[in-house]
C-alpha cells in the first residue's frame, strides 16, 4: 500500500464533522454530569482523585513544558494514563505490593496472570516483553519475546513492532509473525488436517494435541471463536441445538430475534437517517454535537455485546478489516453508516463478489480512496490499487504496475454527485481496450450501461481470481483458527470459495467442518476491543440503566451515553470498530497487540465493571455471580472461575489469585470473599483463560 494512498483526514477534528472541537468529552452539546469520564454516581474513590497542581512551568515564550513524569507504575484509570493511584479502601490498584501482611503483591499476582496471557497462545509460554517485565519491579521474568533472531537464522522484527511498509491485510499479519514470538507460536500451531461431513462430526473426531491452558471442550471452543465471548446463554444454546444446529441457526441471522439492546438502538437518532437526511440536517446535527459516524460505532459495539446474531457480527467485524473503510474520514459522518448497512452487513454472509461490486459504487469508498476525483485526463490510482492489493488478489497476486494503471483508467467516470449519490459520468470515462491480469475488455463505449457493465465485469473477475480465493481463505483461517493457519486448510477453503463463486457460507461451513478448526484450541488471543466486549458479555451486563441511575436533564438516554463510554474506552485501548485510519484494517495476530499499558487499561476497566460504577447499565453484583458461593476461599475461586471463564484454573493460577485476596485455600470466606470479591474477580479476568479465544 503506497504512502500516497492513505486517505485524507480532517486535521485536529476528533469531535465533530465541521472541524470544531466540541466542549464535552463525548462530543455532545448536552452533558450535565459533573463527574469525570461520564460517571453518573459519586466518584468510585472517596473524594475523587487528589487535587493536582499544574505540573507545568510557564515560560516567557508562552509555551508550557510538562514536568518529568513520576517514576514507577502509574494508575490507568477513568481519567486517562499516568494518574497516581488514589488512596482508598475499595478496588485495589496495581501498586500496592508493600501492603502490610500481604504475602503476594496484587500487582505482581495480576501481572503474572495477565502478563503471561497477553504473550501466551496455545500454551506456548513466551516470555514477557521488557515493558511487561518492568511491572514486576526488580523481579525479572525469564526470557524475552523480542529476540534478534528466529529459528531459521534470519533477523527478527521485535515483537509488536509494525514494519515500515505494510502492503496488505494478510501480509500485515504475516509480517508481525516474523518476530521471535511469532516463530514460537508457529511451533505450537496444528499442521495438516482433513474435512468431515459436518462440524459436529469434525468436533467429535478431532483430537486436540496442541499445548493450551484452555479446556479442550468443543462447545466452549465454538462459543469462543464464533462469538465475541462465551456466555451461559450461548453455551446452553449450543448444547440444546447441537453444534450443527447452532451453526445453521447462526448462518440465518435474519431468522433470529433482535435482542433488547438492538431494539434500543432506536435511541441513537442519527442511525435512523439515510444519506440524504444526514446531508439535509447536517448543520442542525452539528450544532447539537451529534456525530453519525460515532453513533454507528456505538451501535456496532452494542451488537457485538448483546446481539444473538453473534456469528454474523463476527463476520461484519472481519469484513470491516478486510474491505476496510475507516469510520473517521472526511465524509464518514454522512456516508459510512450507509456503507455499513448497504455493503458490509448486506453481504457479510453472502457473496463477496457482490460485496466488492457494491463497494465500488458506494460514495463512502469512492470518497475515502479519492475515486470521485479520478477522470480520464487526471487519473487517480488509489482505488484501483487497493482493489488489487487489499480487496482482492493481494500484493503477491500477480499484478504489476501496468495492471494498476489499466484498472484506474477503466474505473474512471465513477463519482458522487452534488446530492451525495453515486453517479457515472460518461464524459469522464476513458474509452479503449484494457488488459488487467487475465481480464481483457474492448471498453469501446462511454455509454453508461456498457461502461458500467465493463467495470462490474472486471471487479467480479478479480473477486473470483484464484489469488483472491487464497487471500480470503488465508484471512478467514487467521481469524477463526490460528495466527499461522495450516496450508492444508487454506487450500481447501480457497477451493470451496472458487467452486461456490465467492459465496461465504459454504466457505465457513468448510472451515467449521475441518479438523484444523477444532484442533486449534487456545491458538488465538483476544485483541483489545475483543477483550473488552468479552468482559461485558461474561459479566452479564444488561443494557438497561441501573435503578440507581439519575439521568437528570441530559437529553441523551443512559443507553446512548453508556455506549459512548465503551467506545471512548476502546479508543484508549487502541482498537474500536472501523477505527484503523488506513485502508489495511487492523492486524489479527497477537504479536501486534502486546502492550503493557493496554493490558493494564483493560484490567482496570474490568474492575470498573465489576464495581458497577457506570450506572447507565445494570450489572450483576460480583458477590452474586456465583449462585451459592462456597464457604472456603479455594472452592470459591474454583466456582467463580467456572462462572467467568468456564473452567477451573491451574493450581499456580489459583494460588496467585488467593494471594490477591491475602488468604489461603482453606480460609473461611463469605459471599463478598471477605470484602475482596471485586479484586478476585478482576484477577480471574486477567488470566490467560479470559485473554485467549
Amino acid at each position: 500500500m503506497a504512502d500516497q494512498n492513505v486517505p485524507p483526514r480532517r486535521p485536529r477534528d476528533d469531535r465533530g464533522w465541521d472541524g470544531r472541537q466540541h466542549h464535552t468529552a463525548d462530543g455532545y452539546a448536552e452533558h450535565t454530569s459533573s463527574a469525570p469520564y461520564g460517571y453518573d454516581s459519586p466518584h468510585p474513590y472517596q473524594g475523587g482523585y487528589p487535587a493536582q497542581g499544574d505540573p507545568r512551568e510557564q515560560y516567557a515564550d508562552g509555551y508550557a513544558q510538562p514536568a518529568a513524569a513520576p517514576r514507577g507504575p502509574q494508575w490507568v484509570g477513568p481519567e486517562g494514563l499516568d494518574r497516581p493511584a488514589p488512596a482508598r479502601t475499595g478496588l485495589p490498584t496495581l501498586d500496592d505490593d508493600d501492603e502490610p501482611g500481604r504475602k503476594v503483591g496484587r500487582r505482581k499476582a495480576i501481572v503474572a496472570l495477565g502478563g503471561t496471557a497477553a504473550v501466551v497462545a496455545g500454551g506456548a509460554a513466551l516470555a514477557m516483553t521488557p515493558q511487561i517485565r518492568s511491572l514486576f519491579g526488580d523481579d525479572a521474568a525469564a526470557g524475552d519475546a523480542t529476540g534478534s533472531t528466529v529459528t531459521d537464522g534470519t533477523a527478527a522484527r521485535p515483537s509488536g513492532q509494525q514494519p515500515s511498509t505494510v502492503r496488505t491485510y494478510t501480509e500485515q499479519n504475516e509480517s508481525y509473525m516474523g518476530s521471535r514470538a511469532g516463530e514460537a507460536l508457529k511451533k505450537n500451531a496444528p499442521t495438516g488436517g482433513r474435512s468431515f461431513s459436518g462440524p459436529a462430526a469434525a468436533a467429535a473426531e478431532t483430537k486436540v494435541t496442541v499445548k493450551t491452558v484452555l479446556a479442550k471442550d468443543p462447545i466452549l471452543h465454538l462459543a469462543r471463536r464464533a462469538t465475541f465471548g462465551a456466555t451461559p446463554a450461548v453455551v446452553s444454546d449450543i448444547k440444546k441445538l447441537g453444534i450443527d444446529g447452532w451453526i445453521r441457526a447462526q448462518m440465518e441471522p435474519d431468522k433470529l430475534e433482535p435482542s433488547k439492546a438492538e431494539l434500543k438502538l432506536a435511541e441513537l437518532p442519527t442511525q435512523k437517517l439515510d444519506v440524504q437526511q444526514l446531508r439535509a440536517q447536517r448543520d442542525q446535527l452539528n450544532d447539537q454535537g451529534a456525530q453519525p459516524e460515532r453513533e454507528m460505532v456505538d451501535a456496532t459495539i452494542a451488537r457485538q455485546i448483546w446481539s444473538k446474531r453473534q456469528l454474523f457480527e463476527v463476520m461484519v467485524d472481519f469484513w470491516n478489516d478486510f474491505l476496510h473503510v475507516a469510520a473517521d474520514f472526511d465524509g464518514g459522518e454522512v456516508y459510512r453508516n450507509s456503507f455499513d448497512k448497504d455493503v458490509v452487513r448486506k453481504h457479510a454472509l453472502g457473496s463477496y463478489p457482490e460485496m466488492l461490486v457494491a463497494a465500488n459504487k458506494h460514495p463512502a469508498l469512492l470518497i475515502y480512496l479519492n475515486q470521485k476525483d479520478s477522470r480520464k485526463d487526471a487519473i487517480n490510482e488509489n482505488l484501483a490499487r487497493e482493489n488489487l492489493e487489499l480487496y482482492s488478489v493481494g500484493v503477491d497476486g500477480g499484478y504489476k504496475e501496468p495492471d494498476v494503471r489499466q484498472a484506474a483508467m477503466l474505473q474512471t467516470g465513477r463519482g458522487v454527485d452534488d446530492k451525495g449519490k453515486y453517479v457515472f459520468r460518461p464524459e469522464q470515462h476513458y474509452v479503449g481496450k484494457v488488459k488487467i491480469l487475465g481480464f481483457t475488455h474492448a471498453n469501446n463505449s462511454a455509454d453508461p450501461k456498457k461502461a458500467e457493465a465493463a467495470i462490474d465485469a472486471y471487479i467480479t473477475y478479480i473477486a473470483l481470481h484464484p489469488s483472491t480465493a487464497k487471500y480470503v481463505a488465508q484471512s478467514l483461517a487467521t481469524r477463526f483458527v490460528s495466527d499461522t493457519p495450516p496450508k492444508s486448510l487454506v487450500d481447501r477453503l480457497a477451493k470451496t470459495y472458487t467452486t461456490n463463486n465467492g459465496m461465504i457460507k459454504p466457505v465457513l461451513m468448510t472451515l467449521f467442518s475441518s479438523s484444523e478448526f477444532w484442533a486449534a484450541v487456545g491458538q488465538k488471543v483476544r485483541r483489545p476491543m475483543e477483550y473488552l466486549v468479552a468482559t461485558y458479555r461474561t459479566l452479564g451486563v444488561s443494557p438497561e440503566a441501573s435503578p440507581k441511575h439519575n439521568n437528570g436533564d441530559n437529553k441523551r438516554t443512559p443507553f446512548a451515553r453508556g455506549l459512548r463510554q465503551i467506545h471512548d474506552k476502546m479508543r484508549e485501548l487502541g482498537q474500536f470498530p472501523m477505527g484503523q485510519p488506513t485502508p489495511d484494517g487492523y492486524p489479527d495476530v497477537y504479536v501486534a497487540w502486546t502492550s503493557a499499558g493496554t493490558m493494564l487499561n483493560g484490567w482496570n476497566e474490568a474492575g470498573e465493571l465489576l464495581a458497577g460504577y457506570r450506572t447507565v447499565f445494570t450489572y450483576t453484583a460480583p458477590e452474586k455471580l456465583v449462585a451459592k458461593p462456597p464457604a472456603t476461599a479455594g472452592a470459591y475461586v474454583d466456582a467463580l472461575s467456572q462462572r467467568l471463564v468456564n473452567q477451573k484454573l491451574s493450581t499456580r493460577e489459583k494460588n496467585l489469585i488467593l494471594g490477591v485476596a491475602g488468604v489461603s485455600a482453606t480460609a473461611k470466606v463469605d459471599a463478598t470473599f471477605n470484602g475482596a470479591i471485586t479484586a478476585v474477580a478482576r484477577a480471574i479476568l486477567a488470566s490467560p483463560q479470559h485473554h485467549l479465544r
